[in-house]
């Protein structure tokens, strides 16, 4: 039988969260710590949209069966018939499709847990990710581990891929023609991976993924329908690392996508 909180027992986690969002405020010493004191669990900051109040930014063809049917040009090619993550790396890591298979160390296809709920997703490999062949290992990975954990997920809990699997020149956009030769990619991880939810690391990966021209501020805050599947966007680990003042933002919107996750079941 639930009880009423004790006046001390209230102030200790109003302190607590405050405590919290301070320490995720904190690009460097942050130390993450979970979302509960003793054997209290901190009740969510937001709940998910109903949804009907959910944007639908994607024609949804009956859930994933749209993304089969955005695949079905690509049926012939010798990836498309992997029965697996691990054996789709193994057909695309010599990719040539675009410019960028003549420039890259490394692909970077993804990585993380195989039977996750959960799928992050970036927008395209750095110098770090180029040179180890795995997603968000640099100091935007270091913060992006730090930000999963302050809503209680692990690197482990997840799984983390990019729009992009090869690095452009200096880290800079993608261009259209090289988004459509590896997009394609990622609907087939989608399709193996089948997720619950994404969450997209920035306007580029977002705008991408979603399809719409739209600022990161306006896609912020926003539950969308990706194929069947709920998608949220937020800012990327190294625009916070440049813009501190965005964190407390970011904060926000992880806290919402925690709330989301923990309306799965």
């Amino acid at each position: 039988m639930a009880t009423e909180q004790t006046p001390n027992l209230a102030a200790d986690l109003e302190r607590f969260v405050k405590e919290q969002a301070s320490r995720f405020g904190d690009v460097i010493s942050y130390v993450p710590v979970p979302l509960t004191v003793g054997s209290i669990v901190l009740p969510p900051a937001h709940t998910p949209l109903p949804v009907g109040d959910r944007k639908t930014a994607v024609v949804l063809d009956e859930g994933l069966a749209g993304l089969e049917a955005k695949l079905a040009p690509y049926k012939d090619e010798k990836w498309m018939s992997a029965t697996s993550l691990d054996i789709m790396q193994q057909e695309i890591h010599d990719c040539q499709k675009c410019a960028l298979g003549a420039t890259r160390n490394k692909l970077v296809f993804g990585v993380g847990n195989q039977q996750s709920k959960v799928l992050v997703i970036g927008e395209a490999p750095g110098a770090d990710e180029d040179e180890q062949g795995e997603p968000f290992v640099g100091r935007a990975g270091q913060l992006l581990n730090k930000m999963l954990a302050a809503v209680n997920f692990e690197r482990s809990d997840v799984y983390i891929a990019n729009i992009l699997k090869s690095r452009p020149p200096n880290n800079r956009d993608p261009k259209p023609e090289e988004v459509a030769a590896c997009e394609p990619y990622l609907w087939k991880q989608i399709l193996l991976l089948q997720p619950k939810l994404i969450l997209c690391l920035g306007r580029v990966a977002g705008t991408n993924m979603l399809k719409i021209n739209e600022s990161l501020g306006k896609m912020r805050g926003q539950i969308y329908d990706f194929h069947g599947i709920q998608l949220m966007v937020t800012y990327h680990p190294a625009a916070l690392l440049r813009n501190p003042d965005w964190k407390h933002g970011a904060w926000e919107d992880l806290k919402k996508f925690r709330a989301m996750f923990e309306a799965l079941g």
